[in-house]
């Protein structure tokens, strides 16, 4: 199978025995925006207007933070805010409260349903869910979701590391789950399905039982027993039910 932007980093991502290679993937696309639009690319003009227009959502403001950069912040945070409360404004004065229901029951028109929801809970809700973060690794994800099951399909060496990985999160099985059929046939979905979904019951099956021996560790009849694979196994559980890596130290600027 040719190789693409796509196949060496998701190779790379089943390589390193993570518990889900997705949020491998993940974790390395975040990291490489955070550190791209903190570097310099906060000062073109193209990106300051898109990063003016989205936002960040709570979890990458707070990966911002912790880089560093608190100029770069600064400047990325002034022009937002100030795209931000000139739409706040206009959204403000237009906006009207929506009509109490008849106690007798009259049901409302279409227009007062419209006005009872309003423009400025939508805008409210756009503006705190939009991240370009999270945009730049959604982009990226469907690409891999479907090279994989491209590479799935094309490269016998890949399907053989598939095969013996550690499985994926719960969020991203899901993902696969519900992609598979747009991307194999029947008789592919027949051979995929139960070999993914052993591999996600060996695994998860394996996680409960690192965890289950790390609460027993704890008890002093087994403090000369060997740890085995379970000291580490709280994140990784986290991480296998959650996604991400709930132990990774903050993500900071080089100095």
């Amino acid at each position: 199978m040719k190789e693409t932007v796509a196949t060496i980093p998701l190779m790379d991502a089943f390589l390193a025995k993570d518990e889900c290679p997705f949020c491998f993937l993940e974790r390395e696309a975040e990291r490489h925006a955070i550190s791209f639009i903190m570097g310099s690319a906060y000062m073109e003009d193209d990106i300051r207007m898109q990063t003016d227009k989205i936002g960040f959502c709570r979890h990458h403001y707070k990966m911002i933070y912790d880089y560093g950069n608190r100029l770069g912040s600064a400047l990325i945070l002034d022009t937002h805010l100030k795209k931000i409360n000139q739409e706040l404004k206009e959204q403000i004065e237009s906006f009207k409260p929506g009509k109490k229901p008849s106690i007798f029951g009259h049901r409302r028109t279409d227009g007062e349903q419209e006005t009872a929801k309003g423009a400025l809970p939508t805008w409210i809700d756009e503006k705190t869910t939009s991240c370009y973060v999270c945009d730049h690794f959604q982009s990226n994800y469907q690409r891999y979701l479907d090279t994989f099951f491209d590479m799935y399909k094309k490269n016998p060496e890949f399907k053989k590391i598939f095969e013996n990985s550690k499985g994926f999160c719960l969020p991203h099985l899901g993902d696969l789950v519900k992609r598979a059929p747009n991307k194999l046939n029947e008789k592919q979905q027949q051979e995929f399905y139960p070999v993914l979904f052993q591999l996600m019951q060996t695994n998860m099956q394996r996680l409960q039982e690192e965890v289950s021996w790390f609460v027993d560790k704890n008890d002093y009849r087994n403090k000369d027993a060997h740890w085995g694979t379970s000291r580490d196994s709280i994140q990784r559980a986290m991480q296998k039910l959650a996604g991400g890596y709930p132990a990774d130290p903050i993500f900071k600027q080089d100095s």
